[in-house]
């Protein structure tokens, strides 16, 4: 028994530095040349690398490993990580009627976009990187990258739908291979160059930044880059446990990157003229085809690794009411997770393929990168103040000074990263802006709707009581009506007695609870009330990870007693058509934005994977 768990956390840890770290293990090969970009104003020389190198290492200790490693993978919903999952932590941490609930709810939203940023540049910049180190083995290959870097990432993004159940066993190995090349490298250059290990004493840090003013200040825009994917290993949480996590970061990738940095930093020591592209200057002329290989396997790795937290994002997103329904297909059998999001993959194609011709080097993205990165880092320092204040109850110097460290970073570098706006860090701030209102606008315009609906609402229990004093005839069968957390008398049953004036021998009226946190147990997720006459009322709790399937729902019902024959069984379910008024509500545009994203969102039969031919749809207008 003790051997199994030791081979199943091997596993997890192998795996986990395959999916959670491609991101960040793919950042040396553009940090550095990136970081003395001669647009920097950067000189090259001595005490400026030993400073820069410090700077990295520290980084990585105090924000990957204290902050995320440490701290936030503490702050776990049910076992699940991520933006939405601390966002729904930190809002159920303060009362519904807190002053609180709506700043918190925009934070996560905001570092929500951030992330789709985020996701959108990393295989951008990572496959660019990456294919880059061509134009090192022969100058003359500089303008195959970037066509080659569009046949890589449309090759990726087409092989979607298929899932990675069947590749996704080879990520652990390859980027095990890639970590090991990276430490192999770093550990050549550092023996050549051994004073490059006094950037360990962090005074080299300080006194760079002190001395060096606003260009050090422009250049910490850029360090930000080691630190990119530290998200990802929180969001990749419920994947693979905390322990594996931890494992994979401290045994395997940590002293990868850092042997790296410092092996780049060492090269340089000795070799300025390396800086055009340190990375693959590190082995000589003979490693760069396979190196570049290696990279690439590692970059679409990573890339993959954005893509399906993309998809798994976006589920959240709609559960939690921020975004409309979404075709939503099951690539596994076996594993719940592995999804695949039609509209979500080409549109981020587009954008990625925007970005890599728009800007066609990763020096050019690096902008991008840094803005993404630290605004969704500083979301989560301050969401992560919340849980473990108004949640933990953990003292409140103690929480200050928790979160007030990295919030002071974060906050540098955040700024730091602002003085490429122009540079392009504009991209993830144009998408992160259009995401934003597209997310505030769907929540608002769903709230406008249940609004008007709790206004013309019937209450059930007394239209049931006046309905019963002189029934209707019933006919065979159940009919089930789909009904919202504030109605009253769904408008489809309505409907259907004043057209066809008969009720089912019995009706069921079915209410789906989206609860604040990842996951409900089987045994919670059902609560049956009669309420006379054959009529009942379910209530369906699903978490924001949850899959929403309805004949699943009915199969538990029958453990509580309530049977259902599907062949005998209808689904009443009222479309609504929203129509935008003047007056009241959001501004007119937000309003036809709504209107437009709800014709266009998905049926709910088919969300909630109702069998179509036992569904009738019944219209119903509602004005906001």
């Amino acid at each position: 028994m003790l051997s199994d768990k030791k081979s199943s956390l091997a596993a997890l840890t192998l795996a986990a530095v395959g999916i959670v770290y491609g991101d960040i293990g793919t950042s040396p090969l553009y940090t550095l040349k990136t970081i003395f970009d001669p647009e920097h104003g950067l000189a090259l020389n001595e005490a400026n690398l030993l400073g820069i190198v410090s700077l990295i290492f520290w980084g990585l200790t105090i924000i990957v490993s204290l902050k995320y490693v440490t701290l936030v993978l503490r702050a776990d919903n049910r076992g699940e990580g991520g933006i939405m999952a601390l966002m729904a932590l930190a809002l159920s941490s303060v009362t519904r009627r807190s002053s609180w609930q709506f700043p918190l709810m925009a934070l996560g939203v905001l570092g929500a976009t951030m992330f789709y940023g985020d996701s959108v540049v990393t295989p951008a910049i990572s496959v660019l990187g990456a294919i880059e180190g061509l134009e090192v083995a022969a100058p003359g290959l500089g303008r195959f990258v970037v066509p080659l870097t569009i046949v890589v990432l449309v090759s990726l993004y087409s092989v979607q739908r298929h899932g990675t159940a069947g590749i996704g066993r080879w990520f652990g190995p390859v980027m095990v291979l890639w970590f090991a090349a990276l430490a192999i490298m770093g550990i050549l250059n550092i023996v050549q160059a051994p004073g490059i290990l006094r950037a360990l004493n962090p005074l080299y840090a300080i006194t760079f930044l002190l001395e060096n003013g606003r260009i050090a200040f422009v250049a910490l825009g850029a360090v930000v880059l080691a630190f990119t994917g530290a998200e990802a290993l929180y969001a990749d949480m419920g994947h693979f446990g905390k322990k594996p996590i931890r494992m994979a970061w401290f045994l395997v990738c940590f002293p990868a990157l850092v042997l790296n940095y410092f092996g780049q930093g060492a090269l340089l020591l000795t070799r300025p003229d390396a800086i055009v592209n340190p990375f693959f200057h590190m082995l000589g002329s003979w490693s760069v085809y396979p190196l570049v290989v290696l990279s690439t396997m590692a970059a679409v790795i990573a890339s993959q690794a954005t893509i399906s937290g993309t998809f798994s994002m976006t589920k959240q997103a709609i559960a939690l009411g921020l975004l409309p329904r979404m075709r939503v297909m099951h690539t596994s059998e076996h594993q719940i997770g592995q999804i695949y999001i039609p509209a979500v993959n080409w549109l981020q194609l587009i954008v990625v393929l925007i970005a890599v011709v728009g800007f066609g080097s990763s020096d050019e993205l690096a902008g991008a990168y840094g803005i993404a990165v630290s605004a969704t880092m500083l979301c989560t320092t301050v969401l992560t103040f919340f849980v473990i204040r108004y949640r933990w109850h953990l003292p409140l110097a103690l929480c200050i000074l928790a979160t007030g460290f990295f919030f002071v970073i974060d906050v540098a570098l955040f700024s730091a990263c602002t003085l490429k706006l122009f540079h392009g860090g504009w991209l993830p701030l144009l998408l992160g802006t259009a995401l934003f209102t597209i997310m505030l606008t769907w929540r608002t315009g769903r709230q406008l709707v249940f609004t008007n609906l709790e206004k013309h609402a019937i209450p059930l229990e007394d239209f049931l009581s006046s309905l019963f004093v002189a029934p209707p005839a019933r006919v065979p069968g159940t009919a089930i009506f789909l009904r919202g957390e504030s109605d009253g008398v769904p408008h489809a049953m309505l409907h259907n007695l004043s057209h066809n004036k008969v009720l089912h021998e019995r009706v069921v009226f079915f209410t789906v609870h989206i609860l604040e946190e990842p996951y409900v147990a089987r045994a919670e997720q059902v609560r049956i009330t009669d309420l006379g006459h054959q009529c009942f009322q379910v209530n369906v709790n699903y978490g924001f990870k949850d899959e929403p399937n309805i004949p699943a729902i009915l199969e538990l019902c029958a453990e509580h007693g309530l049977k259902f024959e599907m062949m005998e069984t209808s689904f009443f379910i009222a479309r609504q058509t929203v129509i935008s008024t003047p007056g009241q509500g959001m501004a007119p545009w937000r309003e036809h934005l709504f209107v437009a994203m709800s014709r266009n969102a998905r049926a709910a039969a088919d969300y909630y994977q109702i069998p179509p031919n036992r569904v009738i749809e019944l219209g119903t207008q509602v004005e906001i």
